[in-house]
C-alpha cells in the first residue's frame, strides 16, 4: 500500500485551502453584486426627489402637459361657491374651472391637457414679476410610482375620480413651513431653494411640488382639505392612510430669470407656493395607466403607452 508522505499531505491541504478560499471569494463577490443590484433596483423604482427627465433603469411614470388656461381669484376646493374669495390663481387643464366647479362640470369640460382625456383641473397662485402676472410656458404634471418601496408601488391604486388634493402651504411664514422647491432650468449650479432663486440670463425659473400619495381610502376631501391624504413614512403609507396612489409632481417653468426681489406669488413669498388638484380623469383611463405604467414600473408617454 502506497503511503503519502507528510510533505505531500501538507501540499494537498494547502491546495484544498486555496481552492476553498477562491470559492469563498467568488461567493462573497456574487453576494455583494446581488445586494448592490437590489439596492439599485430599489433606488430606480422609488427615485425619491429625482427631477423628471433624469435617466434611470426603471421609472414608473405617465405625464400630462396642461398649458395655462385662465386666471381667477377663485378656489373651488378651499372656497367653493365663493367667487373672489381667494387670492389670484392660474388654472391649467379644464377650462371651465371657477368657484362653483363640481366633478360633472370637469367631466364635460374642454381641456388644455395633452392627453385630452385628462379633464382634471390644476391650479397654483399666480406668479408676478414687478407686479405683472407671468404664466408658465411649460406646465407638466407627472404621475409617478416613487417615494415608496417597490412592494407598495406594486399595489398602487388608481386615483379615485373626484379626489381633491392640496399640496404646499399658502400660509407659510418662512421656508421651514414649506415643501416648495425652486430651481433654474439648465443652471444646475444654482442650488434649489424653498424660496425664489437667482437664475442666470437665458434660463427659466422652475417650481417643483410633490403632492401626498397616501389616501385614507374613504374621503374625496376633508374639512381642512388635507387630512384625507398623507405623505409616506419610511417609504410606506401610514396605517391611517393605507391606500397608495400615484404621486402627482407639479413642474412649472416660467420665462423669467434674475433678481428674486422682483418676484412674488399671489399668496406671498416663494415659500408659499402650493398646488390644488381636482381629479377628473376617466376612471378606465386612470386605471389603465396605473396597471400598465405604475405597478410594473414602466415609463409611459402621454398616451399611457410604454415609451
Amino acid at each position: 500500500m502506497d503511503r503519502a508522505s507528510p510533505r505531500s499531505g501538507i501540499r494537498r491541504r494547502l491546495r484544498l485551502a486555496t481552492a476553498l478560499g477562491a470559492l469563498l471569494v467568488l461567493l462573497g463577490t456574487y453576494g455583494i453584486s446581488t445586494t448592490a443590484q437590489a439596492d439599485t433596483a430599489q433606488a430606480d423604482t422609488s427615485r425619491a426627489d429625482a427631477a423628471p427627465g433624469v435617466n434611470a433603469i426603471r421609472v414608473a411614470e405617465f405625464p400630462a402637459d396642461c398649458s395655462y388656461s385662465h386666471r381667477l381669484p377663485d378656489d373651488p376646493i378651499i372656497f367653493p361657491g365663493l367667487p373672489g374669495a381667494s387670492h389670484m390663481h392660474s388654472f391649467f387643464g379644464a377650462t371651465v374651472t371657477d368657484a362653483f366647479t363640481t366633478l360633472p362640470d370637469l367631466i364635460n369640460s374642454p381641456t388644455t391637457c395633452n392627453p385630452q382625456v385628462d379633464v382634471s383641473s390644476y391650479w397654483v397662485p399666480t406668479l408676478y414679476r414687478n407686479n405683472v402676472a407671468v404664466e408658465p410656458v411649460i406646465s407638466t404634471f407627472y404621475y409617478l410610482g416613487e417615494g415608496v418601496r417597490s412592494d407598495v408601488v406594486a399595489r398602487t391604486e388608481p386615483i379615485p375620480q373626484g379626489l381633491r388634493i392640496v399640496a404646499g402651504n399658502a400660509r407659510a411664514t418662512g421656508p421651514n413651513d414649506s415643501i416648495a422647491r425652486w430651481s433654474c432650468l439648465h443652471a444646475g449650479q444654482v442650488p434649489p431653494s424653498k424660496d425664489f432663486v437667482n437664475c442666470p440670463a437665458g434660463t427659466m425659473l422652475e417650481s417643483y411640488l410633490d403632492f401626498p400619495q397616501c389616501w385614507n381610502g374613504r374621503d374625496l376631501d376633508s374639512p381642512d382639505h388635507k387630512s384625507h391624504m398623507a405623505y409616506p413614512v419610511n417609504q410606506a403609507c401610514p396605517a391611517t392612510h393605507p391606500v397608495p396612489v400615484p404621486k402627482l409632481r407639479q413642474v412649472l417653468r416660467y420665462p423669467v430669470s434674475g433678481d428674486p426681489a422682483q418676484f412674488r406669488l399671489a399668496s406671498g413669498p416663494g415659500y408659499t407656493m402650493h398646488g390644488d388638484f381636482f381629479n377628473a380623469w376617466p376612471v378606465a383611463e386612470m386605471a389603465r395607466r396605473v396597471n400598465d405604467c405604475i405597478r410594473p414600473v414602466i415609463k409611459c408617454g402621454h398616451d399611457g403607452r410604454p415609451l
